[in-house]
């Protein structure tokens, strides 16, 4: 199936991996010492804003730290340095607290780098046998230093949807909210993939079981990578076989059908208050209603 051209944040201006490079180290040394080279700085997992902006410094203003190769693009060559949480002042916040600040052509560099900072973050020990990691290939393999075995960065994959009735330009849009929301805000369902299951079957079980809405045909929508931890968001359109609702009460507190009508007049009143651009699920939502929505979170 043909993804989307709605546009997804976090998901356009890919940067060159630029794998083979990791272990060059003739290579990493000159880049190094280039005054071109750009680091962004991370603290434990948070970045420093100042004056609502977080900047780029070069190799020379690093601080000493864990360095991470991000890549390379339009012939400028990225990196992070990760140095201890301690050093994160008050100024110093995570991924969600960067939304104003990250402009579009540098999301997925920013995202590359929290991404792996995280995930240093979270895997302490090694899950054989309990010892020590040290970081290999410039921030993406971590070793046991007791048994030698090596683990990769992971990614959880979770399906995130749209699930509509009817035919255009006639169908409802189907949006949930959680308990702890706040009372307006409303967004896709969404859920993780279980071990064994595709794509279709998540969103088909997800579905079902926040809303009781049964869901036949699945198409792809788009993805976008979610460091929040480490997630990879798969973007679904769902039709809907059913049309009575029957939430589960726990992940989803309230669902509803909305039409185009009843979205666009909820949202330009404020009583209704849909996803932020960062989000796929606000691609998702705009996708279907067919053009840009008032507010958001």
């Amino acid at each position: 199936m043909t993804a989307s051209t709605t546009p997804i944040a976090f998901s356009s201006y890919p940067h060159d991996r630029i794998g083979h490079r990791r272990t060059d180290e003739d290579w990493l040394a000159e880049v190094w010492a280039s005054d071109a080279t750009r680091v962004l700085v991370v603290a434990g997992t948070r970045i420093q804003l100042v004056d609502g902006s977080y900047a780029w410094v070069s190799p020379a203003q690093a601080p000493e730290g864990t360095r991470v190769l991000l890549g390379e693009r339009d012939g400028v060559v990225s990196f992070a340095v990760i140095t201890d949480s301690v050093n994160a002042g008050p100024d110093w916040v995570p991924l969600r607290g960067l939304v104003l600040a990250v402009t579009e052509d540098e999301a997925a560099l920013v995202v590359h780098a929290i991404g792996i900072a995280e995930w240093i973050w979270a895997t302490r020990h090694c899950v054989r046998c309990g010892g020590s990691y040290e970081v290999m290939h410039l921030g993406h393999v971590l070793r046991c230093t007791d048994c030698g075995r090596e683990e990769f960065p992971r990614t959880d994959p979770a399906v995130i949807m749209v699930v509509t009735d009817g035919e255009a330009p006639d169908d409802r849009c189907l949006l949930g909210r959680h308990p702890s929301w706040p009372p307006g805000r409303y967004s896709t369902l969404a859920g993780f993939v279980e071990p064994g299951e595709s794509i279709e079957q998540a969103v088909r079980r997800e579905v079902l079981e926040e809303s009781g809405i049964g869901v036949g045909e699945v198409e792809y929508f788009g993805s976008q990578p979610w460091p929040l931890p480490r997630s990879l968001m798969i973007g679904c359109l769902a039709k809907a076989t059913s049309v009575d609702i029957s939430v589960d009460g726990e992940e989803i507190e309230d669902a509803r059908w909305f039409t185009r009508e009843q979205m666009k007049a909820e949202a330009e009143a404020g009583t209704l208050l849909l996803p932020g651009g960062i989000s796929i699920s606000r691609s998702l939502i705009e996708h279907w209603y067919g053009e840009a929505l008032p507010g958001q979170w």
